[in-house]
């Protein structure tokens, strides 16, 4: 199965950045600049939370 990774929205242009890959159960986010050091994996559900909280603060 191919993983659909893509740039998270919420990088800056500064060129640091970092890409997440999103399943319903799980999000594995990894930096951009070093793909080969892995990604970190998240419970969906707690990823979902950190977004939420993130909204909350922008507003």
């Amino acid at each position: 199965m191919t993983e659909n990774w893509h740039k998270s929205s919420y990088s800056g242009g500064s060129g640091d950045c970092v890409e997440v890959c999103e399943a319903p159960d799980v999000v594995k986010v990894r930096d951009t600049q070093n793909r080969s050091l892995g990604y970190l994996s998240f419970p969906g559900d707690q990823w979902a939370a950190l977004l939420h909280g993130l909204r909350d603060e922008r507003a």
